[in-house]
């Protein structure tokens, strides 16, 4: 069994063709797809998804780049979106995107604390985006776990080593995607290769990122098997082995699904 942790289907082209592609990824032993929100206003199609395909779960939370078109959105608007359905089983995506800066750096900060404090009143999983802001997303998840512990998992990594040793010491999980398979990753292979299998997830970021040998391709749940071929290898465990600790890994962050 494999977990998608960490998919769009309210994207294109998956959107499109939901039916198929969920079936295609039952069928490649992806029992389970997290389907990840990104901004308020497709959160009704979140629920729709969720409510209508069995296997699939979600998430509510405002992507970093979205940040400036939700300023007044808080913690009490985020629990109350996520108290709509018991399978919106995480808060995020938030957290840092100060590559590109879609965003403004205080309205990005602000958001993310909103997550945050949400995320620990309801414990539920925080799904972390982190891109060029290494000191100010662990500035902020250190001063916030004093307050309070929080379930965290940073998904899609492509950070330092270093980041992510750190991020392990404040108890994150932290997720694959099929950046992890570029020729050109072989630092972020070798990181990955020295995390705790205990705390690897996995996941596509569908409909983007998809893994060699489909890279250039619209990403989609069912080519995970290709990551959790490349990392089963990388830490010389067979595909079911490493498979069966991801989705236990799942399972420990979420909770078990029905």
């Amino acid at each position: 069994m494999i977990i998608d942790s960490h998919c769009h289907l309210t994207y294109e082209p998956m959107s499109n063709n939901l039916r198929e592609t969920i079936d295609r990824a039952n069928k490649d032993g992806v029992k389970y797809i997290l389907t990840i929100s990104t901004e308020d206003k497709s959160f009704g199609k979140i629920l729709k998804i969720v409510e209508e395909h069995k296997s699939v779960y979600g998430t509510y939370g405002i992507h970093p780049h979205e940040a400036k078109l939700h300023q007044n959105l808080d913690k009490d608007d985020i629990i109350n979106k996520v108290n709509q359905n018991e399978k919106i089983i995480g808060i995020g995506e938030t957290g840092l995107d100060f590559y590109y800066n879609h965003s403004e750096k205080k309205d990005q900060i602000y958001s993310f604390n909103q997550h945050i404090l949400a995320a620990q009143q309801k414990n539920l999983p925080l799904i972390v985006h982190t891109r060029s802001a290494e000191k100010e997303t662990l500035e902020i998840l250190e001063k916030n776990l004093k307050k309070k512990e929080i379930k965290i998992l940073i998904h899609c990594f492509t950070g330092s080593r270093e980041f992510a040793f750190k991020l392990l010491d404040l108890g994150a999980y932290i997720s694959a995607s099929g950046v992890v398979t570029f020729k050109k990753s072989k630092d972020l292979a070798n990181t990955f290769k020295d995390i705790p299998n205990e705390k690897i997830l996995v996941e596509t970021d569908a409909p983007y990122l998809a893994p060699v040998p489909l890279r250039g391709k619209s990403n989609e749940p069912s080519y995970i098997i290709h990551t959790v071929k490349f990392l089963s290898n990388l830490k010389k465990l067979s595909f079911d082995e490493f498979a069966s600790i991801t989705t236990k890994n799942f399972f420990n962050l979420f909770g078990k699904l029905s």
